[in-house]
């Protein structure tokens, strides 16, 4: 049977806001079990970003709400079909005076595709510091957006980028068809949400969640001047760590930035930092990834 053409989303941003209000179960009943479904994907795959993103809304329904995430810890099972829903079944594994800890299991035909603990906290006075935010980066409005390094791709795979809720800014450029300037193990991405989102921190949150996913990849593959277009390529996610410094609103320029300590052994290391656009550090990121590269050069087809 021949598959139906992939057809493009008309509101990405509404998409994404669908896909993390999922149904189930109230936040303080015993039966903390969750359900959703998932953004059409020209490939067929779940995006991990947004099964995370997802794990994290069903854990933060069984919080106290004054308790906001501040850390996950999650690996990617197997890939998701975006076709299919997805169960997710927290279990409350402790609440004590300032933290609660939850395990979240997502679920496909009963198969788990995705685990995480995530931590969650009270907002608590304390000691502070954090890392700047590197100089001499240009500002997002004098980069030019992602439509403008799309010129030759395929239009299935062009939709891959333009259809997105989120407008990216590469430094020094995407790595989408070539790999331009010195091969470095460090970029820069501003990101942001396309348009304004509402004012929950508890979604800003989540959906800075569903961000961290998108390029973080790019710093191992720019190391070697492996373009995303590379025949044959097969890059997958293994695991992902986060965590929430201070609150930070994803409708706004953020910067992420990434850099890979190591690669080796058919998997690569990243890290990366964001902060807002005046330089509040808001959330770190790490990131190991499955990565193959063929003999072939990138596909100029």
């Amino acid at each position: 049977m021949e598959q139906a053409e992939w057809e493009p989303d008309p509101d990405p941003v509404a998409s994404m806001l669908s896909v993390l209000d999922l149904a189930g179960s109230d936040a303080r009943t015993a039966e903390d079990i969750f359900t959703g479904v998932s953004q059409s994907m020209p490939l067929g795959r779940v995006y991990g970003g947004q099964v995370l993103a997802q794990s994290i809304v069903a854990a933060a329904r069984t919080t106290p709400e004054d308790r906001n995430v501040h850390s996950m810890h999650g690996y990617f099972l197997r890939p998701g079909d975006s076709a299919k829903g997805i169960t997710f079944a927290v279990d409350r594994i402790h609440d004590g005076r300032s933290f609660s800890t939850r395990r979240t299991q997502a679920y496909q035909e009963g198969v788990p595709i995705f685990s995480m603990i995530a931590s969650f906290q009270d907002e608590d006075p304390g000691i502070e510091h954090q890392t700047p935010m590197p100089d001499g980066i240009p500002a997002p409005d004098e980069l030019p957006d992602v439509e403008s390094h799309l010129k030759g791709l395929h239009p299935m795979s062009k939709r891959l980028f333009t259809d997105r809720p989120v407008d990216l800014r590469h430094v020094p450029s995407p790595i989408y068809l070539s790999v331009e300037g010195e091969r470095t193990a460090s970029q820069a991405v501003w990101m942001r949400v396309r348009r304004s989102i509402p004012d929950s921190p508890a979604i800003h949150r989540a959906a800075l969640a569903y961000l961290s996913d998108l390029t973080i990849q790019e710093s191992i593959l720019r190391a070697h001047g492996i373009p995303w277009a590379t025949r044959g390529l097969k890059v997958a996610s293994l695991d992902h760590a986060m965590w929430w410094h201070r609150f930070g609103r994803v409708d706004e320029w953020m910067l992420y930035v990434q850099e890979s300590p190591s690669a080796r052994g058919g998997r690569g290391l990243a890290t990366g930092r964001v902060y807002s656009q005046d330089g509040t550090l808001l959330a770190s990121v790490a990131q190991e990834i499955m990565v193959r590269v063929p003999e072939t050069g990138p596909d100029d087809s």
